[in-house]
């Protein structure tokens, strides 16, 4: 068993740098001359102690040219974990949502603590933005959620609980790894406040949104469209890195196909934003956004013209070369419960379990 070292939480200290961005709006109803000037804030950790997890929540080019029903989409990725978690917010209302969520965990030391979800929430402050929901697309295998301990502090800031979401097919993913782990069934029960179910439709402030079903990489995996934004989780990534993995339990090689069509039937123009980035030497670091007509020609496993058949030989082959994640193990047992704590042992310390592998047993 895997004891945890869980400690008090503590704001990060932060400096919120405000940097703008000037870009010619494309808009018909405006002066070809006029500008939209948009505010972003590249958030910068003092600590060098927890240098490797440094993150910037910084503008994407695909962004810049924002039209009323379309959402502020703010970017922030880990870079130890190469996750990407949004804030994604209604310019109209203020209101918002956190997308993905990265609880920080070392798995040598088993100690957990929140400098990633505390500059969310140093984010969120900075701009004035309302939370009304944090969103997963599935259960990671790769990093923590931060969502419950989001949700604890969102609650005394904001004097109400906010949601935690995942889709309705949450609940086969929890048997299967709570018997795995043997969680108590407690623990794990109505953990998610809300279970989406396929095509749901609902509001972030005065925009529409909808939960897609994206199975592949997890059967249980969502995507969520906001206006003309889609937050697509392990579906696809950036060209250059293709598709996520299919060799999860539940994964299906010929579903990450489907789902990977299935976004290349929105217009063109509709950005996709990814869950992760492995950013190759080559490119000048990770990018979060691309669009559909960009993936389409690009994407190096889904770009139109590869047949369903040659995907999954390609698929298959590549994850048959693939180690586990660094954290499956904690991360499963913690996501399976949003996030929460495992509860307390007779001698009072909070456990995870971790299998065991060996050729010889006696």
């Amino acid at each position: 068993m895997l004891r945890l070292t869980i400690p008090k939480p503590i704001p990060a200290k932060l400096d919120i740098r405000a940097t703008f961005g000037i870009v010619r709006c494309a808009a018909r109803s405006l002066h070809p001359t006029q500008h939209t000037i948009r505010r972003h804030y590249t958030v910068v950790s003092k600590s060098k102690k927890f240098s490797n997890h440094t993150a910037v929540m910084r503008p994407q080019n695909c962004t810049s040219i924002q039209k009323p029903i379309n959402p502020v989409v703010h970017d922030l990725f880990d870079v130890a974990t190469g996750s990407w978690q949004y804030v994604v917010a209604d310019p109209t209302s203020s209101r918002s949502v956190i997308i993905d969520p990265v609880l920080n965990f070392d798995p040598v030391t088993a100690k957990i603590w929140t400098e990633s979800a505390d500059r969310i929430l140093a984010f969120v402050e900075a701009n004035g933005y309302k939370v009304d929901m944090i969103l997963e697309t599935h259960v990671h295998a790769d990093h923590i959620t931060a969502a419950s301990y989001l949700q604890h502090v969102l609650q005394q800031k904001q004097g109400l609980k906010i949601p935690i979401c995942i889709g309705s097919r949450i609940k086969g993913i929890q048997k299967r790894f709570g018997e795995k782990y043997n969680i108590p069934l407690d623990e794990y029960r109505n953990a998610f406040d809300k279970e989406w179910e396929d095509d749901e439709i609902f509001n972030v402030g005065t925009l529409s949104a909808q939960a897609i079903h994206l199975p592949g990489h997890t059967p249980d995996h969502m995507g969520y469209k906001i206006g003309e934004d889609v937050f697509v989780g392990d579906t696809v990534f950036h060209m250059d890195i293709g598709s996520a993995r299919a060799d999860f339990p539940g994964g299906c090689a010929q579903s990450i196909y489907d789902s990977g069509h299935k976004l290349f039937a929105l217009p063109d123009h509709t950005r996709i934003w990814s869950g992760h980035d492995y950013p190759p030497k080559e490119r000048d670091g990770p990018r979060a956004c691309s669009t559909v007509k960009q993936q389409k020609e690009g994407n190096k496993h889904l770009r139109i013209g590869t047949s369903k058949e040659s995907f999954v030989q390609q698929r298959q082959e590549r994850d048959e070369t693939l180690a586990a994640p660094r954290l499956i193990h904690q991360s499963l047992q913690m996501n399976i419960r949003a996030g929460r704590l495992p509860g307390e042992t007779n001698l009072g310390g909070r456990m995870l379990a971790i299998p065991l592998k060996s050729d010889v047993y006696w």
